[in-house]
């Protein structure tokens, strides 16, 4: 990690290149997961303000895309480009067939309700693209209990498996919020 607080007299802003910014988001494992201004800071070594205006001179140049996740939240992505001819067909990508390769406890008819359970619940993460874990547990466990006696329990085997679905942003450590991004 290179430091741009440094002084060298010029402003914090002008040290810091694009490029280093689109590297951050080009060298990372996970391609799809959105990153924070945070995140930069913590990569680049720069300022908060320094993050956001490199952040959002990326936007403006088409680099990058942005989105607001909460009052005071937003997060930044390198859009992904696919010919129509390079896509996967939709039966493999089709949320039922995500599901499927989703690691859920069970076997026969309890891991079909499981499956059930988690779709229904990427399902309902689409149609409220904000949601915290008790929405999930009041509107969602009561129809598909998936063979859980508790809400608790179901939560415990759903909410891992629904953090691995595309599009699916899970709250931070000791965040609430369940984002769904797209996909």
């Amino acid at each position: 990690m290179v430091n741009w607080r440094e002084d060298s007299g010029r402003a914090a802003s002008d040290r810091v290149p694009l490029d280093a910014i689109v590297d951050v988001f080009r060298d990372r494992d996970d391609l799809a997961r959105p990153l924070t201004a945070s995140d930069i800071m913590d990569e680049v070594g720069c300022s908060r303000r320094t993050a956001h205006n490199k952040l959002n001179e990326l936007v403006e140049e088409g680099v990058l895309e942005t989105r607001k996740v909460g009052s005071r939240s937003r997060v930044w992505w390198e859009p992904i480009h696919e010919r129509p001819d390079d896509r996967p067909s939709e039966a493999s990508t089709a949320p039922e067939h995500l599901v499927e390769e989703v690691d859920l406890p069970g076997t026969g008819k309890t891991l079909k309700a499981r499956q059930e359970a988690l779709l229904a619940s990427y399902e309902y993460l689409q149609e409220h693209p904000e949601a915290k874990k008790s929405d999930f547990l009041q509107d969602v466990f009561p129809q598909n209990p998936a063979e859980y006696e508790t809400a608790e329990g179901w939560w415990n085997a759903i909410q891992p498996a629904l953090a691995e679905l595309p599009g699916v942003n899970p709250p931070e450590e000791r965040g609430h919020i369940w984002h769904f991004l797209g996909g």
